[in-house]
């Protein structure tokens, strides 16, 4: 498994095999039913500290969900989640997202059955899972090797002397995900991205859905639903699809250098 967007082991994206498409999956409330970010904080702080961590819990939560009611963009609620890891041990960390997670998977109900059911599908037909979060690896890889995901693109909290600072270099929510899609499929030029797929459940998905041919949607979200059936138009997807595919790679829409080969639009 690659791990994309800051730490990684395995071979380079490609790596010499040729994938017959890409299946980029949101994970938070698509693959998994729960927001593992969240879940996990709590986690990792009562396992450590009883009592003490559920309150540390209870007051970051807090912070967070104030930032959210005022309208602090998700982008920055991601920075903010991290900022509370500021002096951890990557190690520590990394081995409490184990726990976690198979403590947490044990329940029936951890992964959303319809989803892995694709995936799946999609593997079988020689596809390639790429896993796309704004949580971090600890909750990420152990989901990634249940599922059989090649790569995972997520936010990745910056390391000095093995400990977290608390910052981190992008984070993959909203237009953080078409960044980091758009980086991989430039790695796979023998995939046409018009026959990937793409699998989320919320808005902040649809700079990723729009990098690729066959959007799909988990759940029933009014604004979800709104958004495939626009992108089920020929021609909406024609007008606005390959100009958001372009700037996204930082390219004029039908210059010299895109020759409508990008993502969008479709056929």
């Amino acid at each position: 498994m690659t791990v994309v967007a800051g730490i990684g082991t395995g071979a380079p994206a490609g790596g010499g095999h040729r994938p017959a498409y890409l299946v980029f999956c949101d994970v938070d409330e698509t693959l998994i039913d729960c927001k593992s970010m969240f879940e996990f904080l709590r986690f990792q702080l009562v396992r450590r500290y009883g009592e003490e961590g559920e309150e540390r819990y209870r007051r970051i939560a807090g912070d967070l969900r104030r930032q959210a009611g005022e309208g602090v963009p998700r982008e920055g609620i991601n920075r903010s989640y991290y900022r509370s890891y500021a002096g951890e041990s990557e190690e520590e960390i990394t081995m409490l997202g184990r726990e976690w997670f198979s403590l947490a998977s044990a329940d029936p109900g951890f992964f959303i059955a319809s989803t892995v059911a694709e995936l799946d599908r999609h593997r079988a037909a020689g596809a390639e899972v790429v896993l796309v979060s704004g949580s971090f690896a600890p909750c990420l890889d152990p989901v990634a090797e249940r599922v059989g995901a090649r790569h995972v693109l997520c936010t990745s909290p910056l390391v000095l002397g093995g400990r977290y600072t608390g910052d981190v270099s992008e984070p993959v929510i909203g237009e953080g995900k078409r960044a980091a899609v758009l980086r991989l499929l430039a790695e796979y030029p023998g995939v046409n991205p018009r026959d990937c797929y793409a699998y989320g459940d919320h808005p902040s998905d649809f700079p990723m859905l729009d990098c690729v041919g066959h959007p799909q949607g988990v759940g029933d979200a009014p604004a979800v639903q709104a958004y495939l059936a626009r992108r089920a138009e020929p021609a909406a997807v024609a007008a606005s699809g390959c100009a958001l595919a372009c700037w996204s790679m930082g390219r004029d829409e039908l210059s010299e250098a895109c020759a409508a080969e990008c993502a969008l639009p479709l056929d």
